[in-house]
């Protein structure tokens, strides 16, 4: 490979080049389109290159599942074998591996996952993924890296990035005398001083190119552009840089301005499938019922097929209608749209005016639909409430509505956006996407604490970008809805609720996806009631008030008859809740106590699971040295428990099977 660095604008770190590969070359900067099982969703070879798009990227965790290396090898390599003579990159699987493995153990060796194509278990290792995409024969390989949450601790984000560095070196003797192009791999989450050790151990390794990872997995806008900023300053200017797994039109211009010359995502194709499209003026999504008779082109400084063809009116009836053609349509122009995007980028690079094209540009494609609405709204209307019952509509950061209760003065996910902690904390804890990729039983998700429903909605989100999940119930409980029927007043704040699920929920507690696949489930009441008339879960959510406001559910009576009733089945709980008291009572309760991972301020959470579930964990549970905090700790007791109750309580948490394991 041959890297040849044209310009760098004179105001930003934006870079123009031209990568030579074994099959072609690549105009940076450039966003490489996802093939992910060598196929782009909705469109085929020939309309990626009728695009002009010169590199698509594949990704060696699906394809070592299927078809597998063997056909590579018959067809010699990835390009004929999908009618495409242009560069291919391949991923490692690494990210891939971390995000949906449930059965996930690692070793210095590898990482050993179950297959989602026949439940196999493979164990892949650095010697591995390069001996696949070999046979791949890619242009471009990835090296084996662990991929940890950004949110991580310091620690975690530390032992991965050091495995991620002898894995690399490993990558590099297993390369050979192979003549595609190999790039490494920088990780620490959003540590400076992670990321400069890494990028330093990285860059001093033979690389072509360098890569910065585990990104767009749980940070903040800002986190992942300085993040981006000062990673990218500190790698080698002679060889091409790449952002794995981002993004959105906004992102690519912010990253292209901190020197980042390559990027891949699955954005243009899978939210085009749901309808959602990327324009001049901002991201449209073409679900909503105001798109109904506009007779209008999707982007009217766009001159793709889709544009000159089809008006807003006919691709919101795709999209309503659940029409494949919606995807192909959709996808089509998002996939223009985001080539014309980085054309004219690397033009302005070129001719030192990427600033002014920077300052114009931003201001526009980074809009949300809401804030680029194609009908005027009217000047009177009625004025919306902002409080109802007990709860009151409070404004965060970025514009973020949250709810508060009056009576305690409580918020409801006070210390991070709610989105981002349902994604972290929840969905991705738990494994949910891999789980339900995956052909088995009903996968059971209680959700304790309903709220705005910012828990139940990530699940939705995760589940419905599936293409084929296997069968998943929600099962809410709530006690007082007022707090979402007040969210549900105020889309603009509240985005996760533009969706018809949580207003059926609201209206008649219960709802049903368009395929039957996905059902979700209100129950209003008590909790501890309620609990035993619905199915046992695989996974719960439990996100009640504090102590403060909902003291009954932390208690130990109320713990212990949680356990009982799930104890038969193999169970994880995942809650935000790091206090002392919370553990012990978890545990005196006869369940398992691990660390999960932080939120905003809070260097950790807390993952459960019954006996079942316990030998098959992977999470850090919680060892001896918790247990010497716990003797010394002013708060061992939960409030439930009766001065001549406490020393059986104790003895209780001293002889738990964990801790007799440390």
């Amino acid at each position: 490979m041959k890297f040849q660095l044209e310009a760098i604008d004179p105001y930003t770190q934006a870079r123009a080049s031209t990568v030579t590969t074994l099959h072609g070359e690549i105009h940076t900067p450039v966003f490489m389109p996802v093939a992910t099982h060598a196929a782009m969703r909705g469109q085929s070879a020939d309309t990626m290159r009728s695009l002009g798009y010169e590199v698509l990227l594949g990704n060696t965790y699906h394809l070592l599942l299927r078809p597998g290396p063997e056909v590579f090898k018959k067809f010699s390599g990835i390009h004929r074998f999908m009618n495409w003579g242009r560069a291919v990159l391949t991923d490692s699987g690494g990210f891939q591996i971390f995000s949906m493995s449930k059965h996930l153990s690692m070793s210095e060796e590898g990482a050993t996952f179950r297959s989602y194509v026949d439940g196999k278990y493979i164990c892949l290792t650095p010697e591995l993924s390069i001996q696949t995409q070999g046979a791949i024969n890619s242009d471009i390989m990835m090296v084996l890296d662990q991929c940890v949450p950004s949110t991580s601790t310091f620690e975690v984000a530390k032992a991965a990035l050091e495995l991620t560095y002898r894995w690399a070196k490993r990558s590099l003797n297993a390369r050979g005398d192979s003549q595609q192009a190999l790039f490494g791999i920088v990780q620490g989450a959003c540590y400076e001083s992670l990321r400069r050790h890494s990028a330093e151990q990285i860059s001093s390794l033979p690389f072509d190119g360098f890569a910065l990872g585990g990104l767009a997995v749980g940070e903040s806008k800002n986190e992942r552009e300085d993040t981006t900023q000062y990673t990218a300053a500190i790698l080698p200017t002679h060889k091409p840089r790449y952002l794995m797994g981002v993004g959105t039109p906004i992102d690519l211009v912010e990253a292209v301005a901190r020197g980042i010359d390559m990027f891949d995502c699955i954005l243009p194709t899978s939210l085009g499938s749901q309808g959602v499209g990327f324009t001049s003026t901002g991201k449209i999504d073409l679900r909503r019922g105001v798109y109904k008779f506009i007779d209008e082109a999707l982007d009217r400084q766009c001159d793709c097929v889709t544009c000159k063809s089809y008006s807003k009116a006919y691709l919101h009836h795709l999209a309503k209608a659940g029409e494949h053609l919606c995807g192909q349509l959709v996808g089509f122009h998002n996939l223009s749209f985001y080539k014309k995007l980085m054309s004219e980028m690397r033009s302005s690079i070129l001719e030192g005016t990427f600033k002014k094209y920077y300052d114009d540009v931003r201001t526009k494609v980074g809009k949300a639909d809401d804030e680029n609405p194609p009908i005027q709204p009217k000047r009177k209307s009625p004025r919306k409430s902002f409080t109802r019952g007990d709860y009151e509509v409070v404004t965060h950061s970025e514009g973020v509505g949250k709810i508060r209760q009056v009576s305690s003065g409580e918020t409801m996910h006070s210390v991070s956006n709610p989105k981002e902690e349902a994604e972290a904390l929840y969905v991705n804890q738990s494994g949910f996407r891999e789980s339900v990729s995956v052909p088995g039983h009903l996968l059971i998700v209680w959700d304790v604490g309903l709220g705005a429903a910012s828990n139940a909605m990530a699940f939705v989100g995760a589940y419905e970008l599936e293409e084929r999940p296997r069968e998943c119930k929600i099962i809410s409980f709530e006690s007082d809805l007022d707090s979402l029927k007040l969210a549900l007043q105020h889309p603009a704040l509240f985005q996760h609720l533009n969706h018809p699920a949580p207003h059926a929920i609201a209206n008649e507690g219960k709802w049903l996806s368009k395929k039957g696949r996905l059902s979700w489930d209100l129950l209003e009441g008590d909790f501890l009631s309620n609990m035993t008339k619905v199915s046992k879960p695989d996974v719960i959510v439990f996100d009640p008030f504090s102590y403060k406001t909902d003291g009954k559910l932390w208690q130990l009576r109320a713990l212990r008859a949680l356990f009982k009733a799930t104890c038969d089945k193999a169970l994880m709980l995942f809650t935000y809740s790091s206090a002392t008291r919370a553990r012990a009572a978890f545990l005196a309760a006869g369940f398992h106590v691990a660390k999960g991972v932080g939120i905003g301020p809070k260097v950790d959470t807390t993952v459960v699971c019954n006996t079942l579930a316990a030998a098959g964990s992977n999470f850090a549970m919680l060892d001896t040295s918790w247990l010497q905090r716990w003797e010394r700790s002013d708060a061992r007791h939960p409030e439930d428990i009766a001065d001549d109750e406490r020393g059986l309580f104790e003895k209780a948490i001293r002889e738990h099977p964990q801790f007799r394991k440390n």
